[in-house]
């Protein structure tokens, strides 16, 4: 791939460092099969959901692969008892990229929150979406949540607290 994405100049602009790497365009869509493309575990392939409450808010959760977000801690964290994942079209509309490949970082506004989930913290390097289907950016926890600005929460795990 010759051009920069948008997703990898933000990275470069903030001189974080990060890993591009590609597998086929024509591999399924879902975290499973770009871990198994890239030779990773599920877990360390970031979900990106973009999810809204009935405050109108709309807010980006990072989770594992593997992961599914709790209900209740989702609330907690949004503030918000109606909290439903974005239609696809209105994903678009926000984040301009379709759902499969949605970077965590460069689209949001200011005052967008995105959480990631406090698990993912553990691994040693994540693999997130660059906005382009067959490309992917690896990236360190750390830097992860420096890009995206993300606050680190527990949005997986029933027996620990949210925050």
């Amino acid at each position: 791939m010759d051009n920069i994405l948008p997703s990898m100049k933000y990275l470069d602009d903030l001189h974080i460092p990060y890993e591009h790497r590609s597998f086929s365009a024509t591999t399924e869509k879902g975290a499973a099969n770009v871990a198994k493309a890239l030779g990773f575990r599920e877990r360390q392939m970031v979900k990106t959901l973009i999810f809204e409450s009935d405050k109108n808010e709309v807010a980006l959760i990072m989770v594992g692969g593997d992961q599914n977000v709790i209900s209740g801690h989702l609330k907690k964290i949004l503030g918000s008892r109606n909290v439903t994942l974005c239609p696809p079209e209105k994903v678009k509309m926000i984040t301009g990229y379709v759902i499969g490949s949605i970077p965590p970082f460069h689209w949001q506004k200011e005052g967008f929150r995105s959480f990631v989930d406090a698990s993912l913290m553990q691994e040693e390097i994540l693999g997130v979406g660059t906005g382009c289907w067959g490309e992917e950016i690896l990236i360190t926890p750390e830097n992860l949540v420096k890009a995206s600005r993300a606050i680190i929460v527990n949005l997986t795990d029933r027996e620990k607290p949210v925050l």
